[in-house]
């Protein structure tokens, strides 16, 4: 939906005819938003599903066909903050609309401004957030990393080199803990330098968490290191691993296995992290050297992203008119409502980039670029929701418009709420839920169908 021919459709003509076209402008609106995310979320969920395996996607793999729960994709994590995100973003369409609920006619004028004013404070704390989000990652990232050395150091503490890590009780083997500490221990001093706990973490490869031995050593220290001396002596070595279990023990999955002296949920705290740190750093591929490229891109992406917004506000200008004329044309020769031609027919051309887009991204049945393709789809749904409606309410308010958008607003804030706690509660979604979004839409039309034609909502 463009903002462009909202502002040029809105501005022309009388206040009656403004009006008109505005209408066309909230149905466009309404129908981008839903279509974005039902149809076009549904068909990316069957283009891109791949076999699903301990509930996670295997990249490039489908061999079971159309099988409801055994196919499907998988999203990384910060694609579900992007489905929470965009659910939030209706919170204007709600202000707006709340004089409506109560039936009053005073405060109509005053729930435009406020949603209008909400709407800009969002639309700058998104883009904010667009700019600081790499940074917000990286910290991710690193702590996913820290999450995943702990759980890789327990691992390895498990293999019976110097015995049970656990007595018969379920408490740390202190015993079997020392003979480990004394084999690092080389010098004999009674303390673990960062040359020694080097040597440990050598030894044990993990070479799966993409972390450089000095990193893994400053970690550790840091969390074992309690005195401050650069060093770590055994009562600190015992307190460290004691605290990392504990924590290994707080995400513990029940398992089959009884006794007080089973280590089987580090295994499942290895897994768990693993998934973690994985599913976080696929945008994060590349390392430094795409970085560096990403920040000499940087100017000229700029540059073109300003040419393009100035081409298409021309292109608006020329031709927003004539498309809301052509609408209105075809609406009265066909006695087809101009909202349902704006809400049905508008949105396959508006959304075609977004589409195409889309389904490309998910036919290449990757985890990282299924993350792409729904990133893609929710960030365009916030735009929709925050930045076309700025500018819609900002002519409505302006112009003394009438609000008479209640079926619109509430297939949008259906959709999007819907979608987005959906979106942001999971990173797997088997091919069922495609169901749920392709039955979205026809349930949206008929929604806007009664309120509007039989109960004569507006």
């Amino acid at each position: 939906m463009s903002p462009e021919l909202l502002i040029v459709s809105g501005l022309s003509g009388s206040s009656e005819t403004a009006q008109d076209q505005v209408s066309v402008g909230m149905g466009l609106l309404a129908g981008s938003t839903v279509m974005l995310l039902t149809v076009i979320w549904g068909s990316c969920i069957i283009i891109g599903k791949c076999d699903l395996e301990n509930s996670f996607a295997i990249d490039n793999q489908d061999t079971k066909g159309f099988s409801l729960l055994g196919s499907g994709v998988s999203t990384d994590i910060s694609t579900s903050y992007s489905a929470m995100i965009m659910a939030v973003s209706v919170l204007p369409f709600l202000v707006v609309q709340f004089p409506q609920l109560l039936h009053s006619t005073s405060g109509k004028h005053f729930a435009v401004l406020l949603g209008l004013i909400i709407s800009i404070f969002l639309l700058i704390a998104y883009c904010i957030y667009q700019v600081i989000q790499p940074n917000i990652q990286k910290r991710r990232i690193a702590f996913a990393k820290h999450k995943h050395l702990r759980s890789g150091f327990l691992k390895n503490l498990k293999i019976d080199q110097f015995g049970r890590l656990l007595d018969d009780h379920g408490q740390l083997n202190e015993e079997v803990l020392k003979r480990l500490f004394d084999s690092v221990d080389v010098n004999g001093d009674g303390h673990l330098s960062q040359l020694e706990l080097r040597a440990l973490v050598v030894g044990m490869q993990l070479t799966d968490i993409r972390l450089n031995e000095e990193d893994a050593v400053q970690r550790i220290m840091k969390d074992f290191d309690t005195s401050g001396d650069d060093e770590v002596d055994f009562k600190e070595f015992f307190k460290g691993i004691e605290n990392w279990l504990k924590e290994a023990r707080s995400t513990k999955i029940s398992s089959p296995v009884a006794g007080h002296d089973t280590t089987n949920y580090i295994q499942d705290y290895y897994e768990e992290t693993k998934r973690q740190h994985y599913l976080l750093a696929l945008g994060d591929e590349g390392g430094d050297d795409e970085e560096h490229n990403d920040v000499d891109e940087t100017r000229k992406t700029t540059i073109k992203a300003v040419l393009y917004l100035l081409l298409g506000t021309v292109v608006a200008a020329l031709f927003a008119d004539p498309l809301v004329d052509a609408v209105d044309g075809f609406s009265a020769s066909t006695s087809i409502p101009s909202f349902f031609i704006s809400f049905v027919v508008l949105p396959l051309v508006t959304n075609s980039s977004e589409s195409v887009s889309a389904i490309i991204f998910a036919s290449r049945k990757k985890l990282r670029s299924t993350s792409l393709t729904f990133s893609e789809l929710y960030g365009a749904a916030t735009m929709n929701n925050l930045l076309c409606l700025s500018v819609f309410l900002a002519l409505v308010y302006v112009r003394g418009l009438t609000w008479e958008f209640t079926s619109e607003v509430l297939v949008i804030v259906i959709v999007c709420i819907v979608m987005g706690v959906f979106g942001s509660l999971r990173t797997t979604f088997p091919l069922w839920t495609s169901i749920i979004a392709f039955v979205l839409y026809p349930s949206s039309l008929v929604l806007v169908y009664v309120l509007d034609y039989q109960l004569g909502w507006s």
